[in-house]
């Protein structure tokens, strides 16, 4: 079966992941490529980083036992590893081989930012007024510079700017609907013109910002979007909690969509799309969180790859 539109069709590869038996992604977190093409899975089994080939094959592995809840992850252009964990607050720095270099924010102490967990995920958004770095930040990603972007989502507000050496510059953002403001901030993109895309998750929408953080433009029509990645080409892809991925041009233009949006859950493509990433020869990895979404397990087929056809 092929997925897709035009230029940008796909086959799906089934098990695609390979692994010891037995292993599980459980949720995964975040998915991130460096330039040789391995592709990094975060996630919240036993063993949090897995490191993939082209073709499946696992490579490596490590993180155990370090991360509270692994969210988002980003490979530089020169190897380094940053990770997200919204269950400890913190951003984390990384060898390509697990060595911890950095850490920003402290583990297990969240920044005042009014957030009280309430009876529904509504009511604890609610209280949020925003505040400094971290609570419950989400994802990274780096400018052409090496500056860090953390999107501070799902306890705050917040977009936070940091040197590369981890010295917070300034940070933007506030609860609401307006520009500028936000409702569960997710995954930040940085383009080539350094502007700073960010998944505005529970405002159905993507806003884009200057380096400075001033408010540019938005695309809207989305359902829960999570995470954005543009390729060499400028081409955006974006995958949507409501279960489908969206593929445009750099000024908007839609060019494919697929998923599971208005069936039965479980019964579809997709649970709950969360991460998204795409290689050099076009094709797409897609990493789910069937736990979150559905309370199912299934285990290494929380990442789907799908083989662009050409």
């Amino acid at each position: 079966m092929l997925y897709g539109t035009g230029k940008y069709r796909y086959e799906l590869v089934d098990g695609w992941a390979k692994c010891p038996e037995g292993w599980s992604f459980m949720d995964v977190g975040g998915l991130a490529i460096d330039s040789e093409d391995r592709i990094y899975v975060l996630n919240r089994g036993d063993h949090p980083v897995m490191i993939f080939d082209r073709e499946g094959n696992l490579l490596a592995s490590w993180g155990e036992g370090y991360f509270k809840s692994a969210h988002g992850i980003y490979v530089s252009p020169d190897g380094f590893i940053y990770c997200t964990d919204d269950g400890d607050h913190t951003v984390s720095k990384f060898t390509s081989e697990g060595k911890l270099l950095l850490t920003l924010g402290t583990k297990g102490k969240p920044s005042d930012t009014g957030f009280e967990q309430k009876a529904t995920l509504q009511e604890s958004w609610d209280t949020i007024k925003g505040g400094p770095p971290f609570n419950r930040p989400t994802a990274v990603a780096l400018s052409a510079a090496g500056e860090i972007y953390v999107t501070d989502g799902h306890a705050n507000v917040r977009v936070h700017k940091f040197t590369p050496d981890g010295k917070l510059l300034f940070s933007w953002g506030e609860p609401g609907n307006g520009p500028g403001q936000f409702r569960v901030p997710h995954f930040p993109w940085v383009d080539k013109q350094e502007r700073v895309w960010i998944a505005d998750q529970e405002n159905h929408r993507i806003q884009i910002f200057n380096e400075k953080g001033e408010f540019l433009n938005q695309w809207t029509g989305f359902k829960r979007p999570n995470c954005i990645f543009i390729d060499d080409e400028e081409v955006v892809y974006i995958s949507e909690l409501g279960r489908r991925v969206s593929i445009f041009t750099i000024d908007g233009k839609l060019l494919a969509r697929w998923g599971s949006e208005g069936e039965d859950k479980g019964k579809g493509l997709f649970l709950g799309p969360h991460a998204i990433v795409v290689d050099s020869r076009g094709d797409l990895y897609v990493g789910e969180i069937p736990m979150t979404m559905a309370k199912v397990d299934r285990g290494l087929r929380a990442v789907y790859k799908f083989a662009r056809k050409t």
